[in-house]
C-alpha cells in the first residue's frame, strides 16, 4: 500500500476538526481522540460500541505523523491521543515544554528491521545504507535493536534516548540516515535496511513476524499509551474509554487481528 505524505495526510486531519465536537468539557459526552491509522485507529473503532452503550460518542481522528496529535491534545483541540511510547511522551514534553499525560498502556509494537535486498540480517554488506527514524525516541529505539544484534555497540546499552554519537563500534560501516518515521517503507527499494515502526510497516503492507530480518521481542518496554492532558486524565469519558481499551474484547481483538505482530500490554 502507496503511503500518502504525513504532512497532507494531517492537513486533511486538522481541516476535519472544524466539523467535529468541541473537545472535553465542551462536547458533552463526545470524546476525540487523535491516532494514527494502523493498529490505533482501528482498535479504536473496535471499542466506539461499547462506549456508545455508557453514553460516550467517541470520534477517532486520524494523523499520519507522530507531532500533530500531541499538538492537539496540549493545544485542547483534541481531547486524547493513542499512539505513542513513554520514552517518545517523555521526549516530547521536554523538547515542546508540553505536560501531557499518561491515561494507560494498551498494546506493544515489537519494532523491526526490514529489507527488499536481502533475506537474512547475515546477508547485508559492509557498507550498507540504513535508515531510522529521526525522533528521539525511535532513533533510539533502532540503535538498541541493531546493537543487541551485534551490527553496532552502542556506549549504553540501556540508555533508551541513544543517539548516532553513542555509536562506539561499527563493524559493518553501516551507512545511517535519519528520516521522519512515516518516510521509512517508501526507503525500502532505495537502502539496504530500514528501521521501521510496525504501525507503519503494517500500511506498507509488511507482516512484522514474517518480513521484518530483526525484530524485538515480547519483552518489549516500549508500550503504547492513551494520551490525555492533567486537565482532563480522570474525566469519567476518558476513564470508560481507558477501561474499554484494556478489556478482554479488545485484547481478543489485537490477538485475532494482528497475529503477534501487535502483543496486548494487559
Amino acid at each position: 500500500m502507496r503511503l500518502l505524505p504525513f504532512a497532507l495526510v494531517s492537513l486533511v486531519a486538522l481541516l476535519a476538526l472544524g466539523g467535529c465536537s468541541s473537545p472535553s468539557g465542551q462536547g458533552g459526552d463526545t470524546l476525540t481522540v487523535a491516532a494514527t491509522a494502523v493498529p490505533h485507529a482501528e482498535i479504536l473503532k473496535q471499542v466506539q460500541p461499547i462506549l456508545a452503550k455508557q453514553g460516550v460518542n467517541l470520534q477517532v481522528k486520524v494523523f499520519a505523523d507522530y507531532v500533530q496529535p500531541n499538538l492537539q491534545v496540549a493545544e485542547k483541540n483534541i481531547d486524547l491521543n493513542y499512539f505513542q511510547t513513554k520514552p517518545y511522551l517523555d521526549a516530547f514534553n521536554r523538547e515542546r515544554g508540553t505536560q501531557l499525560v499518561i491515561v494507560t498502556g494498551v498494546h506493544i509494537e515489537p519494532f523491526g528491521a526490514y529489507s527488499h535486498k536481502y533475506k537474512s540480517i547475515d546477508q547485508l554488506p559492509d557498507g550498507a545504507s540504513v535508515t531510522i527514524p529521526n525522533d528521539p525516541s525511535n532513533n533510539s529505539r533502532a540503535l538498541l535493536l541493531l546493537a543487541k544484534h551485534g551490527l553496532i555497540t552502542l556506549k549504553d546499552p540501556s540508555n533508551e534516548l541513544s543517539t548516532l554519537k553513542d555509536i562506539t563500534a561499527n563493524p559493518k560501516h553501516l551507512q545511517f540516515r535519519e528520516l521522519e518515521a512515516a518516510m521509512l517503507p517508501r526507503t525500502l527499494d532505495e537502502v539496504d535496511l530500514a528501521l521501521i515502526n510496525t504501525n507503519y510497516a503494517l500500511i506498507a503492507g509488511l507482516n512484522p513476524t514474517k518480513d521484518a530480518l530483526l525484530i524485538e521481542g515480547k519483552d518489549s518496554p516500549y508500550v503504547n499509551y492513551l494520551v490525555g492532558r492533567p486537565d482532563n486524565k480522570d474525566d469519567p469519558r476518558v476513564q470508560k474509554l481507558a477501561q474499554a481499551l484494556t478489556s478482554p474484547e479488545v485484547k481478543a481483538f489485537i490477538e485475532q487481528k494482528y497475529h503477534g505482530a501487535v502483543l496486548p500490554a494487559f
